[in-house]
Protein backbone atom coordinates (compact mmCIF):
# COMPACT_ATOMS: atom_id res chain seq x y z
CA UNK A 1 0.00 0.00 0.00
CA UNK A 2 2.91 2.50 0.83
CA UNK A 3 4.74 1.75 -2.37
CA UNK A 4 0.96 2.57 -4.16
CA UNK A 5 0.53 5.57 -2.19
CA UNK A 6 4.43 7.02 -3.17
CA UNK A 7 3.32 5.72 -7.32
CA UNK A 8 0.64 8.55 -7.26
CA UNK A 9 2.62 11.50 -5.49
CA UNK A 10 5.79 10.87 -8.06
CA UNK A 11 2.59 10.61 -11.14
CA UNK A 12 1.17 13.78 -9.47
CA UNK A 13 4.96 15.67 -9.67
CA UNK A 14 5.14 14.44 -12.76
CA UNK A 15 2.62 16.28 -13.91
CA UNK A 16 3.11 19.80 -12.81
CA UNK A 17 7.08 19.35 -14.71
CA UNK A 18 7.76 21.39 -17.83
CA UNK A 19 10.11 20.50 -20.43
CA UNK A 20 13.49 22.49 -20.65
CA UNK A 21 16.99 22.93 -23.01
CA UNK A 22 19.22 20.72 -22.86
CA UNK A 23 22.01 21.24 -20.37
CA UNK A 24 24.99 23.36 -21.88
CA UNK A 25 27.88 20.23 -23.24
CA UNK A 26 24.80 18.28 -23.77
CA UNK A 27 24.39 16.53 -27.13
CA UNK A 28 21.02 16.15 -28.78
CA UNK A 29 18.66 13.02 -27.52
CA UNK A 30 17.23 10.50 -29.74
CA UNK A 31 13.73 11.52 -28.26
CA UNK A 32 14.01 14.91 -29.43
CA UNK A 33 14.42 13.57 -33.19
CA UNK A 34 10.72 11.64 -32.72
CA UNK A 35 8.87 13.93 -29.77
CA UNK A 36 7.00 15.84 -32.72
CA UNK A 37 5.88 12.17 -33.82
CA UNK A 38 5.55 9.85 -30.99
CA UNK A 39 4.40 12.13 -27.95
CA UNK A 40 0.96 12.33 -29.11
CA UNK A 41 0.59 8.46 -28.36
CA UNK A 42 2.02 9.20 -24.62
CA UNK A 43 -1.35 10.35 -23.07
CA UNK A 44 -2.30 9.44 -19.55
CA UNK A 45 -0.10 7.91 -16.75
CA UNK A 46 3.15 6.61 -18.36
CA UNK A 47 6.81 5.79 -18.44
CA UNK A 48 9.79 7.10 -20.34
CA UNK A 49 12.31 4.35 -20.20
CA UNK A 50 15.87 5.12 -20.15
CA UNK A 51 15.07 8.76 -21.07
CA UNK A 52 18.54 10.09 -20.42
CA UNK A 53 17.63 13.77 -19.08
CA UNK A 54 15.19 14.11 -21.56
CA UNK A 55 11.68 12.86 -21.45
CA UNK A 56 9.15 12.13 -24.45
CA UNK A 57 6.97 14.69 -22.76
CA UNK A 58 6.35 16.63 -19.07
CA UNK A 59 3.82 14.21 -17.71
CA UNK A 60 6.44 10.69 -18.23
CA UNK A 61 7.64 9.06 -15.11
CA UNK A 62 11.12 9.11 -15.84
CA UNK A 63 12.66 5.72 -15.62
CA UNK A 64 16.43 5.32 -16.25
CA UNK A 65 19.58 3.58 -14.27
CA UNK A 66 20.47 5.69 -10.77
CA UNK A 67 23.05 7.13 -12.85
CA UNK A 68 22.27 7.66 -16.42
CA UNK A 69 25.17 7.17 -19.40
CA UNK A 70 23.11 9.28 -21.42
CA UNK A 71 23.22 13.22 -20.86
CA UNK A 72 20.55 14.67 -22.59
CA UNK A 73 18.69 16.49 -20.72
CA UNK A 74 18.51 18.31 -17.46
CA UNK A 75 15.71 16.26 -15.76
CA UNK A 76 16.41 14.01 -12.95
CA UNK A 77 16.00 10.21 -12.91
CA UNK A 78 12.41 9.51 -10.82
CA UNK A 79 12.97 5.96 -10.45
CA UNK A 80 16.15 4.41 -10.34
CA UNK A 81 16.65 0.67 -11.91
CA UNK A 82 16.58 -1.50 -13.85
CA UNK A 83 14.03 -1.31 -17.05
CA UNK A 84 13.76 -4.82 -17.84
CA UNK A 85 11.88 -5.41 -13.96
CA UNK A 86 9.45 -2.79 -13.59
CA UNK A 87 8.23 -3.74 -9.80
CA UNK A 88 7.06 -0.27 -9.11
CA UNK A 89 4.02 -1.01 -10.56
CA UNK A 90 1.34 -3.69 -10.71
CA UNK A 91 0.32 -5.43 -13.99
CA UNK A 92 -2.42 -3.36 -16.65
CA UNK A 93 -1.67 -0.10 -14.80
CA UNK A 94 -0.28 2.22 -17.13
CA UNK A 95 -1.73 4.06 -20.42
CA UNK A 96 1.45 4.38 -22.02
CA UNK A 97 4.91 3.22 -22.26
CA UNK A 98 7.75 5.05 -24.22
CA UNK A 99 11.35 3.86 -25.16
CA UNK A 100 13.95 5.13 -27.01
CA UNK A 101 17.46 3.08 -28.26
CA UNK A 102 17.40 1.19 -25.35
CA UNK A 103 15.95 -2.01 -26.09
CA UNK A 104 18.86 -2.88 -28.16
CA UNK A 105 21.15 -2.91 -25.34
CA UNK A 106 19.51 -5.88 -23.52
CA UNK A 107 20.29 -9.75 -24.62
CA UNK A 108 16.70 -10.45 -24.23
CA UNK A 109 14.70 -8.14 -25.66
CA UNK A 110 11.51 -10.73 -25.96
CA UNK A 111 11.73 -11.30 -21.74
CA UNK A 112 12.46 -7.36 -21.91
CA UNK A 113 8.95 -6.53 -24.03
CA UNK A 114 7.37 -8.94 -22.11
CA UNK A 115 7.93 -6.91 -18.35
CA UNK A 116 7.03 -3.84 -20.37
CA UNK A 117 3.60 -5.88 -21.60
CA UNK A 118 3.13 -6.67 -18.39
CA UNK A 119 2.47 -3.10 -16.91
CA UNK A 120 0.46 -1.28 -19.74
CA UNK A 121 -3.31 -1.72 -19.11
CA UNK A 122 -5.30 -2.93 -22.10
CA UNK A 123 -5.61 -0.33 -24.60
CA UNK A 124 -2.32 0.94 -23.49
CA UNK A 125 0.04 2.02 -25.79
CA UNK A 126 3.75 0.67 -26.23
CA UNK A 127 5.88 3.06 -28.21
CA UNK A 128 9.29 2.20 -29.35
CA UNK A 129 11.99 4.31 -30.87
CA UNK A 130 15.50 2.38 -31.55
CA UNK A 131 17.97 2.20 -34.33
CA UNK A 132 18.26 -0.60 -37.19
CA UNK A 133 21.85 -2.06 -36.21
CA UNK A 134 22.80 -2.22 -39.76
CA UNK A 135 22.18 0.95 -40.53
CA UNK A 136 23.09 2.43 -37.62
CA UNK A 137 26.56 0.62 -38.05
CA UNK A 138 27.30 1.78 -41.30
CA UNK A 139 26.14 5.49 -40.19
CA UNK A 140 28.66 5.16 -37.67
CA UNK A 141 31.77 3.82 -40.14
CA UNK A 142 30.48 6.42 -42.42
CA UNK A 143 30.46 9.87 -40.85
CA UNK A 144 33.38 8.94 -38.09
CA UNK A 145 30.76 8.87 -35.06
CA UNK A 146 31.99 6.32 -32.28
CA UNK A 147 29.96 3.25 -32.43
CA UNK A 148 27.36 2.30 -29.12
CA UNK A 149 29.16 -0.55 -28.13
CA UNK A 150 26.04 -1.45 -25.52
CA UNK A 151 24.13 -2.75 -28.66
CA UNK A 152 23.58 -6.69 -28.57
CA UNK A 153 22.29 -8.13 -31.62
CA UNK A 154 23.66 -7.53 -35.04
CA UNK A 155 20.16 -8.26 -36.52
CA UNK A 156 18.25 -5.62 -34.44
CA UNK A 157 15.82 -4.16 -36.46
CA UNK A 158 12.19 -2.96 -36.17
CA UNK A 159 11.36 -6.74 -38.23
CA UNK A 160 13.37 -8.49 -35.33
CA UNK A 161 11.55 -6.87 -32.53
CA UNK A 162 8.11 -6.83 -33.90
CA UNK A 163 9.04 -10.74 -33.99
CA UNK A 164 10.02 -10.77 -30.37
CA UNK A 165 7.10 -8.95 -29.55
CA UNK A 166 4.01 -11.37 -31.60
CA UNK A 167 5.83 -13.63 -29.34
CA UNK A 168 4.91 -12.31 -25.99
CA UNK A 169 1.13 -11.20 -27.11
CA UNK A 170 -1.04 -10.12 -29.65
CA UNK A 171 -0.77 -6.64 -30.43
CA UNK A 172 -2.41 -4.07 -32.64
CA UNK A 173 0.02 -2.07 -34.95
CA UNK A 174 -0.93 1.68 -34.31
CA UNK A 175 1.94 3.20 -36.38
CA UNK A 176 5.00 2.11 -38.12
CA UNK A 177 8.13 3.12 -39.53
CA UNK A 178 10.70 0.91 -40.68
CA UNK A 179 13.38 3.80 -41.55
CA UNK A 180 13.34 7.36 -40.21
CA UNK A 181 15.93 9.99 -39.02
CA UNK A 182 19.27 8.44 -41.07
CA UNK A 183 19.45 5.02 -38.90
CA UNK A 184 16.08 4.75 -36.68
CA UNK A 185 12.58 2.56 -37.03
CA UNK A 186 9.84 3.53 -34.55
CA UNK A 187 6.41 1.12 -33.23
CA UNK A 188 3.75 2.04 -31.57
CA UNK A 189 1.45 -0.93 -30.46
CA UNK A 190 -1.89 -1.27 -28.72
CA UNK A 191 -2.50 -3.94 -26.08
CA UNK A 192 -5.54 -5.59 -26.57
Amino acid sequence: MRLKRYTYRLIERTLQCRLVPLKSGGYQSETSKCRSRLAQYCVGYGLDLGFGGDPITPNAIRVDQPTPYANTGSYPVQLGGDAANLHWFADNTLDFLYSSHLLEDFDNCEAVLREWWRVLKPGGMLIIFCPDEQVYRKHCAATGQTYNTMHKHADFSLEYVKKALAAVSNYEVVHECPLIDIYSWELVCKKG
